[in-house]
């Protein structure tokens, strides 16, 4: 992409997403039960990072300051329906079940202890 006689290097993919928490062995135990992978950290450090594919959801202890604000992070799964399922089974509650979108995924969501939107998604078709 060129701006002007400038050009701008094309953004190639997402390393990592981090969010802030207040409560990092809440947050911890809440990711493991939706079946991330964890990488680094764990329930008594400041930082912990697990595995999303080729890239990482990494969550950062906010003791200082209470975390608010909004936001939805997308995650594309294999199976939205079975992801569902497993959600449930860990005694976890979504917002709402699977449902096809107008803009061709099913989806469906969940929030975090600290109010972070998930969205779990595949393209239809």
């Amino acid at each position: 992409m060129t701006f002007g006689t400038t050009t701008v290097p094309r953004i190639e993919s997402l390393s990592a997403i981090t969010l802030a928490t207040n409560d990092m062995p809440r947050s911890v135990q809440f990711y493991l039960a939706l079946g991330f992978t964890m990488k680094y950290g764990g329930p008594t450090e400041g930082f912990t990072s697990f595995t999303c594919g080729t890239a990482f959801l990494n969550l950062i202890a906010e003791v200082h300051a209470s975390v608010t604000g909004w936001g939805r992070v997308i995650f594309h799964v294999s199976d939205v329906d079975a992801m569902y399922r497993n959600v449930i089974a860990a005694g976890l509650v979504p917002s709402f079940a699977p449902r096809d979108a107008p803009w061709g995924e099913r989806y469906f969501h969940i929030s975090d202890p600290d109010g972070h939107e998930l969205s779990f998604a595949r393209p239809l078709g």
